[in-house]
């Protein structure tokens, strides 16, 4: 099977860097062959770091970071909204959240007068909304889209308080200082929604009684309906309205048995943190970067090292991580083409926002200057297509 394998690899082994490698400004980072980074940036409330790694032949991890007025006018809540939108089954869900989300949380805190729970709940309702009305326009001559789902990660920073909402199972994780020892310690802030947790698969059971295949075990791994890991997303329509999971949709995603409820939900979970002088940093990532690297390991790498590049060093050792339990070289890896890289490790956004305590004190009405950046990828030509294109993974994310 592995000397199947290399021989694919080697016939679809083309280095990236020859094609598209361009190191230069694009969008407020740099591009680096598959690998997009901006080592820093000034936020609201302290310092960022961002980068983003392509596997996929179209990258599915979108992302944003917007600092300033977090309202439809000038007159503020000011603060720090950051997003990862880890898509899967294709790059539309992603795109569709990294262009609207924003926008609605800007127009409910505008209506509320204030950032809430409740806003961000809204903002994500009404993301989900939006994309379920494209799925409907666009059925009849594109009825794939119905499969195209994403998580969703947000943190909001505005009034001294950090709400982190989320959406299946990309990750934040605070790095925060213990005063009598100086050891910065991880936290996790988020709540994850994958079938491979216990909880979430009992959620499912309890929610769907009369259901016993809600969740199967399927080569070794939990998945909801035998087809999808997470069990929250935007998107995803195909397992949340049954008139969407019919042909002309592909047999793989149609189910034999129709259902008169959602099986997925949209509905993120939101936790509320007080940030505190000893609250150091939040790195926010996909779960490609936590499939190779545990809270405390990728606290310590941030923690022990220069703000400049955190989140593109994250990305490094998460690679060298994957090339190892491959038995290869990191300087191979890196070789290895977009999707053909896809066999290996997943699309990767990390972001890193570091706290100023001096800053995060500071009252929400004091105006910055706003700042708008998004995680790049691979652009290619129009009508260019994707070279070697490899099987995706069911629902995968």
């Amino acid at each position: 099977m592995l000397s199947e394998l290399m021989k694919f690899l080697r016939a679809c082994f083309r280095p990236s860097s020859d094609r598209y490698a361009r190191t230069g400004s694009d969008a407020g980072g740099r591009q680096d062959g598959l690998l997009w980074y901006k080592d820093s940036g000034q936020h609201f409330h302290g310092e960022f770091s961002m980068a983003v790694i392509q596997a996929n032949n179209l990258l599915e991890d979108q992302s944003q970071v917007e600092s300033g007025t977090l309202s439809t006018n000038e007159f503020g809540p000011y603060g720090t909204f950051v997003g990862v939108y880890d898509g899967h089954g294709g790059p539309e869900t992603s795109r569709f959240i990294n262009d609207h989300l924003f926008h609605h949380i800007q127009r409910f805190t505008s209506e509320q007068q204030s950032m809430s729970v409740d806003v961000i709940r809204k903002a994500f309702q009404a993301t989900e909304d939006g994309f379920m009305s494209l799925v409907a326009r666009q059925w009849s001559m594109k009825p794939q889209i119905a499969s195209v789902g994403s998580c969703c990660l947000v943190g909001v920073i505005c009034n001294g308080t950090l709400y982190i909402a989320n959406a299946g199972d990309s990750r934040a994780v605070m790095g925060r200082v213990v005063k009598a020892t100086g050891e910065v310690l991880a936290t996790q802030l988020s709540t994850e929604h994958n079938a491979s947790i216990e909880s979430v698969r009992q959620e499912l059971h309890s929610l769907h009684p009369d259901d016993p295949n809600i969740v199967v075990l399927k080569h070794n791994v939990w998945r909801v309906k035998g087809i999808i890991q997470v069990s929250r997303s935007i998107g995803d329509v195909y397992l949340k309205k049954a008139e969407f999971n019919r042909e002309p949709l592909y047999v793989k995603f149609r189910l034999r048995e129709p259902f008169k409820r959602p099986i997925l939900s949209s509905e993120p979970s939101i936790t509320v943190h007080q940030l505190q002088p000893h609250d150091q940093f939040v790195i926010l990532a996909s779960d490609g970067l936590w499939e190779h690297l545990s809270n405390q390991e990728a606290v310590d790498i941030v923690a022990n090292n220069p703000h400049n590049g955190s989140a593109r060093r994250l990305v490094k050792v998460a690679l060298q991580q994957a090339a190892k339990k491959r038995e290869m070289r990191y300087s191979d890896l890196k070789k290895i083409d977009r999707g053909v890289r896809r066999h290996f490790h997943d699309d990767i956004t990390v972001i890193v926002l570091y706290f100023d305590s001096n800053l995060t004190s500071r009252a929400s009405t004091v105006k910055f200057p706003r700042i708008s950046v998004r995680g790049g990828g691979i652009h290619l030509p129009p009508n260019t297509l994707a070279p070697c294109t490899t099987p995706t993974e069911v629902g995968g994310t």
